[in-house]
């Protein structure tokens, strides 16, 4: 296994994220604090409690999930589809370096922003409500799992898509509208 390569893939991915900051980090956290707000201000007010948990805190584990499988999904997609679109996926298919290397360095680093940008946005919505978690291993065991899998599900959308708009059409038409059904902000 060439450790090298895939160091230099993840830190080549990790640079764009800190380069591109505001993209990266601060839209996603400001969007779900938006979220958070609205739904927690116009539809909280109306719910008294959620499993006698408040709604406020009962919306804070599938916020934090949506923003996580959407950027896994997002950050995977657009990392291997730019060299794809600019012709730069060449070199590094020319390089020797085994696709489970490259699918490594990709995915690691976009499951790493992802676990990053759900930490932070846990942290924002401690500003909201009062948090309590029961059990954080397994919090962050799940986190992990959903990063990494929605990561390798938007690695493969990124190798499928031969546009801009492929890329953005399972994640818009089919993971979104699943998120909201799937009881994120109501009990199911």
């Amino acid at each position: 296994m060439n450790f090298r390569a895939v160091r230099a893939i993840y830190l080549f991915e990790m640079a764009r994220t800190w380069r591109t900051l505001l993209q990266s980090i601060v839209s996603p956290v400001v969007s779900t604090s938006l979220y958070f707000v609205v739904f927690g201000a116009a539809i909280g007010s109306r719910i008294a409690e959620v499993g006698g948990v408040s709604y406020g805190t009962f919306i804070v584990p599938g916020l934090v999930m949506l923003s996580v499988l959407t950027q896994s999904i997002a950050n995977a997609s657009f990392g291997i589809y730019f060299p794809k679109f600019v012709g730069t996926i060449y070199e590094l298919l020319s390089a020797p370096v085994s696709y489970f290397e490259i699918v490594l360095g990709y995915v690691g680093a976009a499951a790493t922003k992802s676990i990053i940008l759900g930490l932070i946005i846990l942290a924002t919505a401690a500003l909201f409500v009062p948090l309590h978690i029961m059990h954080p291993w397994w919090m962050l065991a799940f986190l992990v799992l959903t990063a990494v899998t929605f990561s390798l599900f938007g690695f493969i959308i990124g190798i499928w898509a031969d546009g801009f708009e492929k890329l953005q059409m399972i994640p818009m038409l089919i993971v979104t509208p699943l998120a909201f059904l799937g009881g994120s902000f109501y009990s199911v």
